[in-house]
């Protein structure tokens, strides 16, 4: 970087952190306590306002991706769809719910003491454009990121506003390193997932996913302690031979657990559409080719086929998931492998 502040200077810069609710970005600002819910319009394009809970019903307009809508209320269409008949009441319509994320904005204090190997973050805001720093280039912006999502912060910097911003350390590659607004991102204490009935012998412990159903079921012993709407892998085989999407059926163990994890292709691009997902939150592999439950924040369509052949979850469900099973998590640990839970996938 070619400025360096102290801690001494970012206090007197700055005074000891950030708060308040509105949220702003290049997009301009949005008070999300202006309504009880807002959500986030999730998909590459847009989401169509009906007349009335019904797919059927007249489309009055369009939602775009990433735009934060007010919500007045939600319904239980009875025209469904039976899978996820929730549907939300806006601006002189209804939009389903499949393609939309539920948001709040919360701003936090900043860390300066950020040890070098590590502190696990979430992101506590709608959306926050990270950017990519070099003296050829200067500031330049990667990728987009997402409420929900988890990252690992390893510095505190001076951005390109003048304020501080986290340095971020991508684990799909340790040399690729960016910055995103402190004030953005929320340490999680480790508490917040540390495991979940350790004392149970981890034979005992199992989970069942039935692709039918779309549901995933955890088990101690004949006891069913848990149970979540999934959405697994589509039905699906690309044209140029590559993997197929279908979630693979079988008898698996749990052998790698990662807090944060970058699915995608793996490319420094500022391109919102392309497939790269970085942070996504608690995830446990248990097939080859990367088959994992993990949670999702493009989509809340679950009891539907929506994958590239992992186990989708809520956030929420993922960590009770992640907390769960073996082996067991530890705090500020990256990766966590061994021979652990068993998964079965049923048709």
């Amino acid at each position: 970087m070619s400025i360096k502040l102290s801690r001494r200077d970012f206090i007197k810069l700055i005074g000891l952190g950030s708060s308040g609710l509105a949220f702003r970005s290049q997009w301009g600002e949005f008070d999300t306590t202006d309504f009880g819910n807002v959500v986030r319009i999730t998909t590459q394009k847009s989401v169509s306002v009906y007349s009335e809970p019904w797919d059927e019903s007249r489309i009055l307009y369009q939602r775009l991706r990433d735009e934060l809508v007010p919500v007045y209320y939600e319904v239980e269409s009875r025209y469904g769809p039976g899978y996820n008949p929730t549907w939300y009441r806006v601006w002189r319509g209804y939009i389903h719910s499949a393609y939309t994320q539920k948001v709040e904005t919360s701003l936090n204090p900043v860390l300066y003491d950020v040890p070098e190997d590590g502190l696990l973050t979430e992101l506590t805001v709608p959306y926050s454009q990270s950017m990519l720093f070099s003296k050829m280039n200067g500031w330049e912006p990667l990728y987009r990121l997402y409420y929900k999502t988890n990252h690992w912060i390893i510095g505190v910097e001076e951005g390109p506003d003048g304020e501080p911003w986290y340095i971020v350390e991508d684990e799909l590659d340790s040399h690729i390193k960016y910055f995103v607004t402190a004030s953005h991102l929320r340490h999680i204490p480790p508490e917040e997932y540390a495991p979940i009935s350790p004392d149970v012998p981890p034979e005992k412990k199992r989970i069942e996913v039935s692709l039918a159903m779309q549901t995933l079921t955890a088990y101690e012993g004949d006891a069913d302690v848990f149970k979540a709407n999934v959405s697994t892998g589509l039905n699906f085989t690309p044209p140029d031979g590559g993997l197929s999407w279908n979630t693979p059926q079988g008898e698996f163990n749990v052998y790698s657990k990662m807090p944060s994890k970058h699915m995608g292709d793996g490319v420094l691009t500022a391109d919102i559409d392309a497939y790269e997902l970085p942070g996504v939150p608690w995830v446990c592999f248990f097939a080859e080719h990367g088959v994992a439950t993990h949670g999702t924040y493009w989509h809340t369509n679950y009891g539907r086929t929506m994958s590239h052949g992992c186990v989708n979850l809520s956030p929420e469900d993922a960590l009770w998931v992640f907390r769960w099973t073996t082996p067991a998590s530890e705090a500020e640990v990256w990766e966590k492998r061994g021979l652990g839970t068993r998964v079965i996938v049923k048709g």
